[in-house]
């Protein structure tokens, strides 16, 4: 596959789908406008690095969530004392980032604080849940079974449930 083509497949699919990166960065980064944009850049950095070597076996948007979420979980573990030099490709610089509905991100503001207190890995199966995604595709996108989702997504729920209460 020619490089334009790849470049131009790339910018189409983040067009369509941005929103997965842009839902992953409130989750993450809630509050701070520069740690959601940094974030929203080092995705389209790492998608545009695996994107070569995406073999269409899932969903395109099960393949962004898996590698927005790897990447916001990792940025979350790094101290952000180090400065990062990054050489960016030329085709995560082309895509213009839409205004995304921030208004209604407002009005989950109070959920958000709960599920801010969450560990990383429950943070994205709630993300993913209320995305409305099965427990199949959560499953494939997180690493854990179905089943084992259920019981999770339970857990959450309860816990969710005391957090609100007090």
């Amino acid at each position: 596959m020619e490089k334009e083509q790849i470049e131009a497949e790339y910018i189409a699919m983040i067009k369509q789908h941005q929103g997965i990166v842009h839902k992953v960065c409130n989750m993450y980064c809630q509050g701070d406008k520069e740690d959601k944009q940094d974030l929203f850049q080092e995705i389209l950095i790492q998608l545009w690095k695996a994107y070569p070597s995406f073999r269409h076996e899932s969903k395109i948007s099960t393949w962004m969530y898996r590698v927005a979420l790897n990447t916001a979980i990792s940025n979350m573990r790094k101290q952000k004392n180090s400065i990062k030099k990054v050489d960016i490709a030329a085709p995560a610089l082309k895509i213009s980032e839409v205004e995304y509905d921030y208004e209604y991100e407002e009005k989950l503001k109070f959920l958000n604080q709960a599920i801010e207190q969450l560990n990383d890995i429950e943070k994205a199966i709630v993300m993913l849940y209320l995305e409305e995604k099965s427990y199949e595709e959560i499953s494939e996108i997180v690493g854990i079974t179905p089943n084992y989702v259920g019981v999770k997504m339970n857990r959450i729920k309860e816990k969710l449930k005391k957090m609100i209460k007090n």
